[in-house]
């Protein structure tokens, strides 16, 4: 029996067709989605670059830890070979400078260290004794308090480079964005700038050489002072706290610039050492001063310039005077350098807070993919063991509900495969609205037991309700209109209803257009995901979804529940879990095999899996209540509603973190454990595939794909899924839409 009405009349020649109301809608959703995809992206952005500040801070890209030795220095002034230790440049010719006689200039290299230089300065506090501390800029990014009170204490601070890189390696762009950088975290942290460089690595005058020369060129043309050591304590090395003191102290009477480390290392014998040394010195007669003190002492006939870099002035410093070659960063300087420490602090907090959301992570995928295996064997021998062990066979009559909008592609190869069915079945069609001649189609086809009923376009819940109300039959099956089945599909399907207590039966949905590159990776994704999970929650009795494609239900259970709600967008999940509530047994029957079209475009793909992870997201909203619930009814409260938050929402919300990890351990920790670690999670996933890939029959071929898949992928879906959480932290409202349709699955696919 059909419900005939007159085909819709085209358009008149030259005028262009409204929009439908469904049209409209869904242009009015993707308008309002496009902020929220752009607001998710900028998440991932946001989180990407504090990976890689905290990953630049902590070990330079590339890890260079070239150090150059043994080059020629013919390019080299003799007198500055031979000179002091202070290189200045004053009207552009390299001058040198000693430290006045009886005076020590303490300088320290490679700090902040939040536990050395802190003791550092607590030493120098105590014997009233100016210090001045060549800073690696990373550090000073990471510890901008310790550097605040060594600059307020009156010491004086140059720079050490941004990632203690020998420069004379690297390119000049590479120079100036390593002390533009560390002139940067100076102003962040201390409000200040400095005219002072040491370069790593190259302690006294003898490490110039005819590759570094041009660096101190560059750098004096620039304003700055490079300072080297007389005596070097080879602290290092640690050779204990006599040799420390006795290698530090300078021939008798001499001034000196000295040479400690503050950071680096244990420094424990330095800090042992320090006191031993003031003392010592002081007991010879020494003053001891910073190197801006040890060049006004020496300063020679001709005026040093008093250079401003980075849109500096001079700052005044409470603990020591004004100190010459701090400058007070002004202007832009100030407040990069003020993000630049706010932007570190966040990196700061948020890596270790990720590396343990890591652990967690890890923990429960593991876990996850234990507990699939497990159960999936135990419920494929239940299964098997009692084969359409529910009772007496089913064979009855049922009512099959096909909804339909604008299926001309695939309605004929859907009916089609119902037809050739070896269960008795009156099959349904609803079409809701269709503008391309569905309806019609279904009609033509002249296939016995076929109904049409038509309706105003109203979205598939209300043509699944529809269909119930027109079904004849207790037991009605519902599947979309892409999909065909098997001939023995609803047979099998319908067994599990000799157990009264059953109240739905989720089929085996197969990807039937699986031969392209996007569908083989769903195809994986369905035996593997889909199929082992719904075994496993089969035999936990906490099935949460039936799926559109292929679902069977008691007609009594649906209307019982107020049949398909429009209330989510997942009205499949939001029907099963109302299902559970009511008391009814959801299972899920293997053998009913469905063949599904997927989509075929990574837009098609990403527009099904924002809904379905966002209709999934309400669904378990909605019935946020069932963790109350009591009695059999509450049992997917108590072990459904947990599981499906962990495994299908949270635990794939923080999955990026494993590849976010991985590419930064390879970048900044160590790239071939971080390998064979990404590959021993993989190796996890592919016998957790093959596994199923047996259960379901199906080639293992299609497991080539696996690497490329977890590659491209699944990072999708990881944005998909962070794209639906920000909607529904947003309140954002999404409609249907309709995935675009080619007929590819014209019949049932053999598996493989």
């Amino acid at each position: 029996m059909t419900t005939p009405t007159p085909p819709p009349a085209p358009p008149a020649r030259g005028r262009r067709r409204a929009p439908s109301r469904m049209e409209r809608a869904a242009g009015r959703a993707a308008a309002l989605q496009r902020p929220r995809v752009l607001l998710a992206l900028l998440l991932l952005l946001a989180l990407t670059c504090v990976m890689l500040l905290d990953g630049y801070l902590r070990a330079e890209v590339g890890g260079d830890e070239r150090v150059r030795t043994g080059a020629s220095a013919g390019d080299v002034p003799d007198d500055v070979l031979d000179g002091g230790p202070i290189l200045t440049f004053p009207g552009g010719r390299a001058t040198t400078v000693s430290v006045p006689d009886k005076t020590i200039v303490l300088t320290f290299d490679d700090g902040p260290d939040p536990t050395w230089t802190q003791q550092v300065l607590e030493i120098l506090d105590t014997y009233d004794v100016p210090g001045t501390f060549f800073l690696v800029g990373s550090m000073v990014s990471r510890h901008p308090d310790i550097v605040r009170n060594m600059v307020e204490q009156g010491n004086e601070v140059g720079v050490h480079a941004f990632t203690h890189v020998d420069l004379s390696y690297q390119s000049t762009a590479r120079v100036t964005r390593e002390i533009e950088q560390t002139q940067l975290a100076l102003a962040g942290a201390a409000g200040i700038t400095t005219t002072l460089f040491r370069a790593p690595y190259s302690s006294e005058t003898d490490a110039i050489d005819d590759y570094s020369w041009p660096v101190y060129e560059s750098l004096g043309a620039d304003g700055y002072t490079s300072v080297f050591v007389d005596t070097d304590s080879d602290d290092w090395k640690r050779p204990g706290v006599s040799k420390i003191v006795e290698w530090a102290t300078p021939e008798d009477g001499e001034g000196a610039s000295v040479l400690f480390h503050d950071a680096g290392g244990e420094r424990s014998q330095t800090i042992e050492a320090l006191p031993k040394y003031i003392e010592k010195m002081k007991a010879k007669g020494y003053t001891f001063t910073t190197v801006s003190g040890a060049m006004a002492e020496q300063q020679s006939t001709q005026p040093q310039q008093s250079p401003q870099p980075q849109e500096s002035q001079p700052a005044q410093q409470s603990g020591g005077g004004l100190q010459a070659a701090h400058h007070r960063a002004t202007g832009a300087t100030l407040y990069e350098g003020k993000a630049l420490i706010a932007a570190v602090a966040v990196a700061e907090w948020t890596v270790p807070a990720l590396s343990a959301g890591l652990v967690v992570v890890g923990v429960a995928v593991m876990g996850r993919f234990a507990m699939m295996l497990v159960l999936a064997r135990r419920h494929h021998r239940k299964r098997n063991r009692r084969r359409f062990g529910w009772g007496p066979p089913v064979t009855g009559p049922v009512s099959v509900i096909v909804p339909a909008y604008n299926e001309k592609e695939c309605i004929e190869a859907t009916l089609r495969s119902l037809a050739r069915g070896t269960h008795p079945v009156e099959i349904i069609v609803v079409d809701d609205g269709s503008t391309d001649g569905t309806a019609e189609i279904a009609e033509s086809l002249g296939l016995p037991g076929v109904r049409v009923v038509r309706q105003a376009n109203a979205g598939k819940p209300a043509a699944l309700n529809n269909g119930v109300r027109h079904a004849r039959y207790d037991i009605v099956v519902m599947m979309d209109g892409d999909t065909v089945f098997e001939p023995d599909t609803v047979r099998h399907l319908v067994q599990p209803f000799a157990d009264p207590s059953v109240g739905a039966v989720a089929g085996n949905a197969k990807v039937g257009n699986r031969r392209t590159l996007i569908g083989a990776w769903q195809h994986i994704e369905y035996v593997m995901g889909f199929n082992l999970d719904r075994r496993m929650y089969d035999l936990l009795r906490c099935m949460p979804t039936i799926p559109g494609a292929i679902g069977a239900f008691r007609r009594e259970a649906v209307l019982q529940v107020g049949g398909m709600s429009d209330d989510t967008l997942a009205e499949d999940t939001d029907l099963t879990i109302a299902l559970h509530r009511a008391g009814w047994r959801v299972v899920y029957e293997e053998h009913a095999r469905a063949w599904t079209e997927a989509p075929a475009s990574l837009g098609q793909l990403w527009s099904q899996r924002y809904r379905w992870s966002y209709g999934t997201m309400q669904a378990l909203w909605k019935h946020r209540r069932s963790l109350t619930d009591k009695g059999p009814s509450g049992r997917f409260g108590r072990v459904g509603m947990p599981l499906v938050v962990l495994f299908q929402v949270v635990t794939p919300v923080f999955a990026p973190l494993i590849d976010v990890f991985t590419v930064y351990s390879m970048l900044f920790v160590d790239f071939r454990a971080a390998l064979l670690a990404w590959l021993a999670v993989l190796g996890v996933q592919v016998v957790c595939a093959a596994y199923a890939f047996r259960l379901d029959r199906e080639k293992y071929r299609y497991l080539l794909m696996m690497p490329l898949q977890q590659l491209a992928y699944r990072q999708m879906m990881y944005l998909v899924l962070i794209h639906s959480c920000v909607t529904a932290l947003t309140g954002g409202r999404l409609r249907w839409q309709k995935l675009k349709r080619t007929g590819e699955v014209g019949t049932p696919a053999g598996s493989g």
